[in-house]
């Protein structure tokens, strides 16, 4: 189940610069202090019907300068949500992962000198060019409880890293290590969006069928490296990278039972390698963006009952190419074609269906200077199926935006989308930055 959402996961909600809401720091060099408040309640109508979020979101930041050539920043999150508190639709280790979570985000050191810059610390490292979605976007680790429908800033992990990013001219070089990799959180068995398609309600037999994930040892055989090259030629906007890395989700291996005939189902972290490359470039009427990534051979969950271990092994390439356009005042229009290519054997023999090729539009304009509809649509063909997510934005006030929305689900129960066919949810969302 590796990188799936580099295969057709769009969220496509605008990625978001680092501490988001955080004031700039004064000339004076003091400290500045910012963050959000944010409240997502939902309801997941199909049946079974039930309260599925009333999460509340406080982050707080601050920032501040060492020097000329020194900044720094501290930040750091706290997630409280009553429904897996006084619920009792959620097994009870559902319930203790998801009811109380306080953790880092953004926290590093920024040194400059002359032409390099170097970043130590916990940060967000995006190196994709389509805007909200995870294809060349490989480093970054995910909180994906909630599958990919929160914004990027909350489900974006910060990786404990050094960078260090060299600029001359047209040209920017960039290079990481990680020493200790973060990796995806997918939640518990019997959560509303656990990436193994599990009933709603999951039974405790059912869950105990999924162990806890193994995770490799700290060491610095496996941590995590990658360099990057940008360049910019004629107002086009180039780049390729390498990257070597523990892979930030997991693959579910089969796993022999104490009974014969018995079989667990346990999620491990494989080695694996990606090479990529980018463009991007505005035309002025239309910005263009195209992004492809090639993966070694990894290993994905199978459906043949014959594989050893219940994974099998692949070759891919993902590619994804995207337009935005400005059809009329105030609006916006994005069209993007994607496709996962699986080398040295198919896509038949793995469990979980991305599709053939898919494909998404997304379309948002005001109606009044502080209502703003917007719907996107992806759809794959071939059995990945497909997310439908209409939606209305207040701007209520300069620093408040509320919003209510409806996410549908369909397609088969061994699709990307389709295996939450039945977890459909009306939603409201209230964010306050200060």
């Amino acid at each position: 189940m590796r990188r799936l959402a580099a295969a057709a996961a769009l969220a496509l909600h605008a990625a978001a610069a680092p501490a988001q809401g955080l004031k700039t720091a004064g000339e004076d060099r003091g400290i500045a202090l910012g963050g959000f408040y944010e409240f997502t309640g939902a309801y997941t109508h199909a049946e079974p019907s039930h309260w599925s979020r009333a999460v509340n979101r406080l982050q707080l930041a601050a920032r501040g300068d060492l020097g000329e050539r020194a900044k720094w920043i501290v930040s750091g999150r706290v997630d409280v949500d009553p429904v897996y508190y006084w619920s009792n639709f959620y097994l009870p280790p559902v319930e203790k992962d998801q009811r109380f979570n306080a953790f880092w985000r953004e926290t590093y050191l920024d040194f400059s000198a002359g032409d390099w810059d170097l970043r130590l610390g916990a940060q967000n490292i995006v190196w994709g060019e389509v805007v909200g979605l995870f294809f060349a976007d490989v480093v970054s680790a995910r909180d994906l409880r909630d599958f990919l429908l929160p914004g990027f800033d909350v489900i974006r992990k910060p990786q404990w890293a050094a960078r260090a990013e060299y600029t001359r001219g047209d040209s920017h070089l960039e290079l990481i290590w990680i020493p200790v990799a973060t990796y995806d959180d997918i939640g518990k068995p019997g959560a509303d969006f656990y990436p193994a398609p599990l009933p709603s309600p999951t039974s405790a037999s059912q869950a105990a069928l999924f162990l806890d994930p193994v995770r490799p040892t700290r060491n610095l055989a496996n941590s995590n490296y990658g360099i990057r090259l940008n360049h910019l030629v004629a107002g086009w906007d180039l780049s390729a990278f390498y990257y070597r890395s523990t892979s930030a989700a997991p693959t579910f291996y089969r796993v022999p039972g104490g009974v014969p005939g018995t079989v667990f189902f346990q999620p491990r972290y494989d080695r694996i390698w990606q090479a990529g490359a980018t463009v991007s470039k505005d035309f002025g009427f239309s910005v263009a963006r195209a992004e492809i990534v090639y993966g070694g051979k990894q290993n994905y969950a199978s459906a043949d009952p014959l594989a050893p271990e219940g994974v099998v092994s692949r070759e891919t390439i993902d590619w994804i190419v995207s337009a935005d356009f400005v059809p009329f005042r105030d609006s916006r229009l994005n069209l993007q074609a994607f496709q996962r290519i699986y080398l040295n054997g198919g896509a038949d023999a793995v469990a979980l269906k991305s599709g053939d090729f898919g494909a998404s539009v997304q379309l948002s304009a005001k109606v009044t200077p502080v209502i703003e509809p917007e719907i996107l649509w992806i759809q794959t063909f071939g059995g990945g199926g497909s997310l439908v997510r209409p939606r209305v934005n207040w701007l209520a006030g300069r620093n408040l935006k509320v919003a209510v929305g409806v996410d549908i689900f369909s397609g088969d129960s061994d699709g990307f989308f389709g295996r939450y066919n039945n977890r459909d949810r009306v939603y409201t969302e209230v964010r306050v930055s200060f």
